[in-house]
């Protein structure tokens, strides 16, 4: 796990320190966290709330918030200029009056930040649910062109070994096209680990074994895949042996580009998606790090509640690798 975020910081350390917003500004977990970016000089993080208070819970903490850039909604010189923004990004969805109202919430006060070009990316969840941090982000920040749909990865790691499975967090019951972006978005996703993307279209068939609609979807997604990204090694539809096996490959799937190298995964449905990455982490001994949210113009991620000061410090370095 070290081996992969002393990349990270690497690749951090040689470019321009990316601002990163923390809405949940004075919980423990993301002022400590915070601090320890700002010391490292990887990250610049950007606290948004009550200067006094953020002030007076990283004293209790003893955390040095010097290097840390604190925004106050209720105190913004450039609430106004926000505001307006907020009107034309939501295109008649929210009035002048809903706006101000609207922006005082620390979510959408960090993504307005984002969408403004005043910071790279976004860290919350830490006390809020997964609504409440990825909807300010389908509002204002939005998919890329192209892109229909969200979706959310983990990076599993045991040792040596790193791999990409999604979608794990957002979409419940994806299309033939879901799963092609969702391909083409996980191997983006897999570079910035370096991790060189093979990706295995995930079913329980391989190779016409069997037949059902939900096979033929699979089969949909791989051939929409291969047209968005000409150059992208990707096949299916996998049994995971025969997408993690090399002799279980040789046997099934013969004639394939993966033979048993696969190392980004797709599932064809969230519960799968789900119940897999979680399988490999209890059973299996990977650490899973994430969900990390691709397919936006800019990055935006969700923290477990249950989440530790590493975890915050972990996904702001991924948060701003994105933002590359």
């Amino acid at each position: 796990m070290s081996d992969l975020f002393e990349v990270l910081k690497g690749n951090l350390r040689h470019g321009e320190q990316k601002k990163v917003v923390f809405p949940e500004a004075t919980d423990e977990r993301i002022l400590v966290a915070a601090s320890r970016l700002a010391q490292d000089e990887l990250v610049q993080p950007i606290l948004i709330g009550n200067e006094a208070a953020i002030k007076a819970a990283a004293d209790k903490l003893q955390a040095d918030v010097t290097g840390t850039t604190i925004l106050d909604p209720d105190n913004y010189d450039a609430f106004d200029e926000m505001v307006d923004a907020f009107v034309e990004r939501r295109n008649g969805k929210a009035t002048q009056e809903d706006a101000k109202k609207i922006l005082k919430d620390a979510n959408y006060f960090g993504t307005m930040l984002v969408h403004m070009n005043k910071a790279d990316g976004l860290v919350s969840g830490a006390a809020h649910s997964t609504g409440d941090t990825v909807r300010p982000a389908l509002q204002i920040i939005k998919t890329k062109e192209g892109i229909s749909k969200t979706s959310g990865v983990f990076i599993m790691v045991r040792e040596e070994e790193k791999y990409v499975f999604a979608d794990c967090a957002i979409n419940i019951a994806p299309t033939s096209a879901d799963l092609a972006e969702i391909a083409v978005e996980s191997a983006r996703t897999a570079k910035l680990f370096d991790i060189e993307p093979r990706v295995a279209m995930l079913s329980f068939s391989t190779k016409g074994s069997a037949t059902s609609e939900e096979t033929e979807r699979v089969i949909e997604a791989v051939s929409i895949a291969k047209e968005k990204d000409a150059n992208l090694i990707v096949d299916g539809e996998f049994q995971f042996d025969a997408a993690f096996v090399p002799t279980v490959a040789k046997k099934k799937a013969p004639d394939s580009e993966i033979q048993g190298d696969a190392t980004v995964f797709v599932f064809p449905s969230l519960e799968a998606g789900n119940i897999g990455y979680k399988l490999t982490e209890r059973l299996g001994g990977f650490e899973a790090v994430g969900p990390i949210l691709q397919g936006l113009n800019k990055p935006v991620n969700d923290l477990s509640r249950g989440c530790s000061e590493e975890d915050v410090y972990k996904l702001a370095l991924i948060t701003a690798a994105q933002a590359d």
